[in-house]
């Protein structure tokens, strides 16, 4: 056998035994390091299984909390509704009377002062300065009084030479003119409003009839 061959046997044979005297070592650090990741990996598992708990737990929380806050708001709506419809349940009467008292500021108004001749011209001039001062000052109150009715949007029906509309209008008289067209409403003979969009009191109207027949 030549002599190369030989020494390149020996040497393979030697590398051999050595690998073979460190095989302990080797099975004792890969048995080391398999225990340590069996022990990372149960670790890792429970840490997994202790945030997918938690996330449930959150979950399950979120969940709750959602359901009572949209328990409160629906609670909280319905309180602010029935809130809302007692206050113009009790605000409802109130405004039907400062439009009574609006009619008699105007119904004052409108009164024409009659014109006769004075017996006394200077007894006859103060009453008229003071007839003069009192419409002044139902003017005045009938136009705060339509302010106050504006602060609580309450406002007036506009009829007149408009088609009747029997949700927002009671005729309480008819005429007949043939200029017209049949139903248009010719005279307001008492205003009616609204208050927001709901009808507050109905308008009192004239209407028109192109003929008498029935």
């Amino acid at each position: 056998m030549d002599q190369a061959v030989k020494e390149e046997l020996i040497a393979q044979f030697r590398a051999y035994l050595e690998q073979a005297g460190d095989e302990p070592a080797l099975e004792e650090e890969a048995f080391s390091l398999l225990a340590e990741l069996s022990g990372l990996r149960t670790e890792v598992k429970r840490e997994s299984r202790q945030v997918k708990e938690a996330l449930e737990q959150f979950k399950s929380v979120f969940a709750t909390l959602q359901a009572g806050n949209e328990s409160l708001s629906r609670e909280l709506e319905s309180r602010r509704a029935a809130e809302k419809t007692l206050w113009r349940q009790t605000l409802r009467p109130l405004l039907l009377e400062l439009l009574d008292l609006r009619d008699r500021l105007e119904a004052g108004l409108e009164l024409e002062i009659p014109s006769r001749r004075p017996l006394l011209p200077g007894l006859c001039r103060r009453q008229n300065q003071l007839l003069e001062s009192l419409r002044e000052g139902q003017g005045m109150t009938l136009r705060r009084l339509d302010r106050i009715l504006g602060d609580y949007r309450v406002r007036a029906l506009e009829v007149l030479d408009k088609p009747l509309d029997p949700h927002t209008m009671r005729v309480l008289e008819v005429e007949f003119r043939p200029d017209q067209a049949q139903g248009i409403v010719t005279g307001e003979l008492r205003k009616g409003f609204l208050w927001d969009e709901e009808l507050l009191r109905p308008a009192e109207v004239k209407v028109n009839k192109r003929d008498d027949k029935p």
